[in-house]
């Protein structure tokens, strides 16, 4: 199976499905799980994700993730479980969880690594900035896994749904906004 062409077409369909689908997925499951079977969220799912890793140029996350994702339409697909369908928010931040975290422990934190894209000379100060907010973004992923879990585990289907579908969201927002501002204050530190 060759890689699909730079930017072609099919796969910025389904970069862009994904994303939608991203979004969406927990309504999906809160209001397709009364009429489909979880195989079909297995394979709608994991053809996004197949033909978005053909897409060439994929960065190793990108790659990762889209091998996860797979993973679990895979294991989704044969066990056919509903169940199951509540944990691909988990899987997807203990991912990220684990992305960000071992950049703490080997080479330049996923945020200098980003930072460095528009400014490669970082100053010392905003190395350690950096790195701060590398770890900040762990404890979400860390907290947004946990609840999702318990939520998962133990809450109604419309208390996963909104807690992922929103609160989950809102948080994201809430922190990149005040990540912001903090950046902001900081740049302007002498």
């Amino acid at each position: 199976m060759s890689a699909l062409p730079s930017h072609s077409p099919l796969g910025l369909l389904a970069a862009a499905l994904l994303l939608l689908l991203g979004l969406a997925y927990p309504f999906a499951v809160y209001f397709g799980l009364q009429h489909l079977s979880p195989r079909l969220f297995a394979v709608g799912l994991g053809v996004l994700w197949g033909l978005r890793l053909l897409q060439p140029g994929l960065n190793g996350l990108q790659r990762g993730t889209g091998l996860v994702a797979l993973g679990f339409c895979l294991l989704l697909a044969l066990s056919d479980a509903a169940v199951l369908l509540r944990w691909y928010p988990v899987l997807l931040s203990l991912f990220l969880l684990a992305v960000f975290g071992l950049s703490l422990l080997r080479g330049q934190p996923l945020i200098e690594r980003l930072a460095r894209l528009r400014e490669p000379e970082l100053p010392p100060r905003a190395v350690r900035y950096t790195r701060r907010v590398t770890q900040v973004w762990c404890l979400f992923f860390l907290f947004n896994a946990l609840t999702a879990a318990a939520l998962a585990l133990w809450a109604p289907l419309a208390w996963w749904t909104l807690y992922t579908g929103v609160i989950a969201y809102g948080l994201m927002g809430l922190l990149f906004a005040g990540e912001w501002l903090v950046r902001q204050r900081v740049r302007r530190l002498p």
